[in-house]
């Protein structure tokens, strides 16, 4: 039985959607933005309304971004004939912080799971493979996570990017088996890219 007039209650179940947010972390939280102003109040539900109707997926690479194409995508800075494939845009943010990778991004927005569900055409594959066959690109770096699914979707990926005549490379073993590479230090992934093999 909880003991929270009506709208605290909302508050806190509303935060517990949040994943990695538990009831007790959820309560703390509510009260937290309880006993802020009601200017910053504001600011935060405007911050949150604002992100979810400005940023949307670039239409080249899929990350997220409030233009389109997205600032690396546009950049003729980046090398071009270079595209790292990563899970979501959280693993973009994590390889950036490395500052040593200079290529283009592709997101997947998932990883193939046949338990989960989700097949090759669940995921942005295609979009990948129409980069690919410009000819522009010499070399696609899979850089998925080392867990069952990222594997799977590293070997899937390898041999429909075999027949494009394409350079493509896994990164190396660094971050630990059934880890995300969101969660990675700089230096591990640094290692990663550098020690990145042809598969």
């Amino acid at each position: 039985m909880d003991y929270f007039a009506l709208p605290v209650q909302k508050l806190i179940e509303e935060f517990e959607k949040l994943p990695g947010i538990g009831r007790k972390t959820a309560q703390r939280l509510a009260f937290h933005v309880l006993n802020l102003s009601e200017d910053r109040v504001i600011g935060f539900a405007k911050a949150l309304v604002d992100a979810k109707r400005k940023i949307k997926d670039c239409s080249i690479c899929h990350n997220l971004t409030d233009t389109d194409p997205c600032r690396i995508c546009g950049s003729e800075k980046r090398d071009h004939t270079v595209i790292c494939v990563v899970q979501n845009s959280r693993d973009v943010v994590a390889m950036e912080r490395v500052r040593e990778y200079k290529g283009l991004y592709h997101v997947l927005n998932g990883l193939i799971s046949p338990l989960d569900g989700t097949g090759p055409d669940d995921i942005n594959i295609k979009s990948l493979i129409s980069r690919v066959a410009n000819g522009k690109v010499l070399e696609v770096i899979l850089a998925t996570s080392p867990t069952v699914e990222g594997e799977a979707t590293a070997v899937y990926l390898s041999k429909i990017l075999k027949p494009l005549g394409v350079k493509t490379t896994r990164i190396a073993q660094g971050i630990s088996v059934g880890g995300d590479l969101e969660y990675a230090d700089e230096v591990t992934l640094y290692k990663s890219l550098e020690g990145r093999r042809e598969i």
